[in-house]
């Protein structure tokens, strides 16, 4: 089956990567079928919308599902590719969950035919391609599946992950090149020929391994450029330096390029990922495990700053549950409303089970607060600028630029991004 003669494409999962990724093949004349367990997102996509925040999406969806390229449902059906975006979560002490993977997978292969093509895209420990053709295998024993140097099996399965920016999903999805890493090189070849439908960037073909490995590794290295950031932070406080100018003299070197410090790091990849690599070879990734734990604790390092503020406020002679405190941005990063693995969610969260103090919360990308919050004040920003006597900020916001100018000489702040040298 050459890139011709795909009409059809079915794409499990439509979230943020999901929903970017049917639009784009839709856009290009393919008919999609959605696949998605939330009816809400189903429902939403059928009327031409979209149920999360990325530029430009909801022009192509509204123009796909008008056009008849594109719809939505919570039930497989058939068609020539399958592309599965879902969750890749982790439980416990870090362990990959890799049970949507499983239900997506269990839920296409009744579906399948001969000729079909099943290409993963959630971000995934090495080896779980070779676990969806286990799982394909049992659940579908009469099909003829992929083995090395196989030329022709009856399913090619194939891995390909994503490697998108919030907020500028829609231009990447096109541009930026993608990894191709099939079971056979066949598998590598047949599933090439789904992304040259859309993609202008390069295709890059490996196996399935070196594929999975790649995604973690890019991941993996932010990770870590992010932790000596963060770290830079800590130490800097300690010694009554600002990180911000110091890292903006630094950075004059040729050969120096560190990051912006924050409260943390977030999203489902920076923060997830490196901890698989952890989990499959532990005893040789100190580096990677080092950098992880640094960043997971700066959000409490940040959570102590936001408690000192409150204390120094009642030193002077102001009640705690008087005391106004508004935090600033929810999601991940900025300009964008998703809150997966939000550093700034997390401070938000526990600082309201640990405080007596009035919390006022401003995420100009949501219209409501997520359940754990939802008995605080989701309010505008110059409602938090003129009632708040302490203000957070965590995320760097559009909105936000030129705060400080605005704040009253009374209002105290606690400052995670750096907001004079951004």
């Amino acid at each position: 089956m050459q890139a011709s003669k795909i009409t059809t494409a079915s794409v499990i999962g439509l979230g943020y990567i999901g929903l970017p990724t049917a639009a784009m093949l839709a856009s290009r004349k393919i008919t999609v079928i959605g696949v998605d367990v939330n009816q809400h997102a189903v429902d939403t996509i059928n009327q031409g919308k979209i149920h999360i925040v990325e530029p430009d999406l909801d022009m192509i969806v509204h123009a796909s599902v008008t056009q008849g390229f594109l719809r939505a449902t919570t039930k497989p059906e058939p068609a020539d590719v399958f592309l599965i975006a879902v969750p890749t979560p982790f439980k416990g002490d870090h362990e990959p969950d890799l049970s949507y993977v499983q239900a997506a997978v269990e839920s296409i292969a009744p579906v399948l035919k001969k000729g079909n093509i099943v290409i993963l895209e959630s971000t995934s420990p090495v080896g779980t391609t070779e676990k969806m053709l286990e799982w394909l295998a049992m659940a579908r024993p009469d099909l003829h599946l992929p083995v090395e140097n196989e030329t022709d099996p009856d399913i090619n399965i194939a891995y390909c992950p994503e490697r998108v920016l919030p907020g500028h999903v829609v231009r990447e999805l096109v541009e930026n090149d993608r990894i191709i890493g099939g079971l056979s090189e066949a598998c590598s070849n047949r599933a090439a020929d789904i992304y040259r439908i859309f993609v202008t960037g390069k295709l890059l073909v490996t196996n399935a391994r070196t594929a999975e490995m790649c995604k973690l590794t890019e991941n993996a290295f932010r990770d870590v450029n992010i932790a000596f950031a963060n770290e830079l932070s800590l130490i800097c406080d300690k010694l009554d330096i600002n990180p911000w100018e110091l890292i903006k003299l630094a950075n004059h070197h040729p050969r120096v390029n560190i990051l912006q410090p924050g409260c943390g790091v977030g999203g489902h990849c920076i923060a997830v990922d490196p901890w698989f690599i952890v989990d499959k070879t532990p005893a040789e990734a100190r580096i990677i495990r080092a950098a992880r734990e640094v960043n997971d604790h700066k959000p409490d390092w940040v959570l102590g700053k936001i408690h000192d503020a409150v204390t120094s406020l009642i030193a002077k002679g102001q009640e705690e549950p008087a005391i106004k405190v508004a935090i600033l941005g929810l999601a991940f990063k900025p300009n964008i409303d998703d809150l997966r693995e939000s550093p700034a969610l997390y401070i938000a969260k526990q600082f309201a089970e640990n405080t007596g103090t009035q919390l006022l919360l401003v995420e100009p990308n949501i219209k409501t607060l997520p359940e754990a919050l939802a008995s605080n004040s989701l309010v505008s920003l110059n409602d938090a600028i003129t009632q708040a006597d302490i203000l957070v900020l965590l995320v760097n916001h559009r909105e936000f630029a030129g705060i400080k100018h605005c704040l009253s000489t009374k209002t105290v702040l606690v400052d995670a991004i750096g907001v004079d040298f951004i």
